[in-house]
């Protein structure tokens, strides 16, 4: 009876444990997808073993961080433009020992070399006629020489341009006004002189050489372009650059002339400018000893109320000494065209200067050449002459730029 109870005891147990309802599953982990590569997840480890064979095509795992590479351009605020040279053009003075012109070369006798190669050269026997532009200084500093520069109109003509030639005017301060165009009338040249008066205190002279060489690119190939300009060596205000205004210069094949006014003579003659007021009163001034400091005294020593200053003197002195070490801006243009300078302080010495360059003008030879090599950079130029034995020095172009501007 009792072995009977336990059996039926256990068989209940085990039915509850066969009627059980089934338990779901465990919920796998996602699988990891295959097209991201390990390596690419978390840093690089130290001892990954390389890679065999080519490069991966599949796609970068943020494009949208990738950018396209923008193609190079060239900045438009800062251009550079490749310039050729077509023609060379370079006018040639012959002295002899006693500084005269040497006249009746022939051409087979010039021998012109650029860069130590000789060339094939042209050599103009008869006058080519003159396109000039003239560059007058018309601002307050040169007020008492302007009246002198007035009366220069009728000299143009017959001493500088002749009978062929023509002329334009150009005169400059703050700003770069043309108050005549080319012409052949020597009326309308001189009017233009003679009406130029002062103006403000600026003196742009870089911006009219390069306004000027402008007009004169303009003109016929079969016409001399030349300029002369009448001002101080100094610039006050302009925008251009002086070397690259000296290349366009060579480039365009323009001689240039200068007449320099002196810029003691101009401090001197020029108006006095309006004196800012004194701050301080007479007393707050230092004075020499045993010397009051009263208004007289104070205005004598320091130069106030419109008096007369050295200071600006002792200035252009130096300026002037300094110019001797460090070229001006007149003395590049002059240099690199082969082109002369001539001073100027009075009617007599502008008057001999205009003289002066239209001999020069007019006793020039007139050498020009294609040339062959294009490298760029600077070209030298030297000219010489053979039979002749009289020939001290030959004065032309030294050379020209060929390049980027």
């Amino acid at each position: 009876m009792r072995l009977l109870f336990v059996t039926l005891i256990c068989g209940l147990l085990g039915g509850q444990q066969t009627t059980r309802p089934p338990q779901p599953p465990p919920k796998q982990p996602p699988p990891v997808p295959e097209t991201v590569a390990p390596s690419t997840i978390g840093p690089p480890q130290a001892n990954a073993p390389s890679t065999v064979g080519p490069p991966s095509t599949a796609a970068p795992r943020n494009p949208a961080r990738q950018q396209p590479r923008t193609p190079e351009v060239d900045d438009p605020n800062n251009p550079t433009f490749g310039t050729t040279v077509s023609e060379v053009v370079t006018p040639a003075l012959v002295f002899d020992r006693a500084g005269g012109y040497v006249n009746n070369i022939k051409p087979y006798e010039f021998h012109l070399y650029d860069d130590d190669k000789e060339q094939n050269i042209r050599v103009v026997e008869t006058f080519t006629p003159i396109s000039l532009v003239i560059l007058i200084q018309s601002n307050a500093d040169v007020q008492g020489l302007l009246p002198q520069v007035n009366k220069i109109g009728g000299l143009i003509g017959p001493q500088v341009i002749g009978d062929a030639g023509e002329a334009a005017v150009i005169a400059y301060d703050s700003r770069i006004r043309t108050l005549q165009d080319f012409t052949t009338d020597k009326d309308k040249i001189s009017q233009a002189i003679k009406k130029i008066q002062p103006g403000s205190e600026s003196n742009r002279m870089v911006d009219a050489v390069e306004a000027g060489a402008r007009m004169l690119r303009s003109r016929p190939q079969n016409r001399r372009r030349v300029m002369l300009l009448v001002g101080e060596t100094r610039d006050m205000g302009s925008e251009a650059r002086v070397r690259e205004t000296s290349r366009y210069l060579a480039l365009s094949n323009i001689l240039f002339f200068a007449v320099d006014m002196s810029r003691f003579v101009t401090t001197l003659t020029a108006p006095p400018k309006p004196a800012r007021p004194d701050p301080l009163p007479p007393a707050m001034h230092p004075m020499p000893a045993n010397v009051p400091a009263t208004p007289t005294t104070v205005a004598q020593a320091y130069g106030i109320n419109g008096r007369a200053e050295f200071v600006p003197l002792l200035v252009e002195i130096y300026r002037d000494a300094k110019a001797v070490f460090k070229a001006n801006p007149v003395e590049v243009f002059t240099k690199a065209t082969g082109g002369t300078e001539f001073g100027f302080h009075s009617q007599r010495t502008l008057e001999d200067a205009l003289t002066g360059i239209g001999e020069q003008l007019h006793s020039q030879y007139i050498i020009s050449y294609t040339p062959g090599a294009e490298k760029f950079g600077f070209h030298t130029i030297v000219v010489q002459v053979t039979g002749h034995p009289e020939v001290e020095k030959i004065l032309a172009r030294p050379g020209y730029w060929l390049g980027p501007l």
